[in-house]
């Protein structure tokens, strides 16, 4: 049965890897959209500068822009919600299948100290049976 545990602790430990790996692939995706917000924010600084400076062409078309990146923010923050909700769904699967593979390591360590300790035990009744032995010999000579 021990061998049995080594296989499903080693399935576990995949597990806990193929999850781990989804949360963090959903981190990067977080990184990113936070990227694109940043990304969004300087070019909206950098347009509204570019209006000041020259308010006669730029100006016409300024609103539009700002309603386009308005959009494009709320969109962001829509998916950024989205992605950090599965993130959080994803960092309990985590958990959960550590804790799964936890348990097993411990039924697993329990078990190998039981044998080691019934081991023990079975030496140590042949050491007191080989004492005794020599305890009886010892007195009759």
């Amino acid at each position: 049965m021990a061998k049995g545990l080594k296989g499903v602790i080693r399935l576990r430990k995949w597990d806990v890897d193929e999850k781990r790996r989804v949360l963090r692939q959903l981190q990067e995706r977080e990184d990113q959209i936070l990227d694109f917000m940043r990304q969004l924010a300087e070019q909206k600084k950098a347009e509204a500068e570019m209006v000041r400076r020259d308010s006669t062409g730029a100006g016409f078309t300024f609103g539009a822009y700002t309603q386009w990146a308005r959009k494009q923010q709320q969109d962001l923050e829509t998916v950024l919600g989205l992605v950090r909700r599965e993130i959080e769904q994803a960092q309990d699967a985590v958990a959960q299948a550590f804790k799964e593979l936890k348990t097993f390591e411990i039924a697993q360590a329990n078990r190998e100290a039981a044998a080691r300790a019934e081991q023990d035990r079975k030496t140590q009744i042949m050491l007191d049976d080989i004492g005794q032995e020599a305890h009886r010999r010892k007195q009759k000579t």
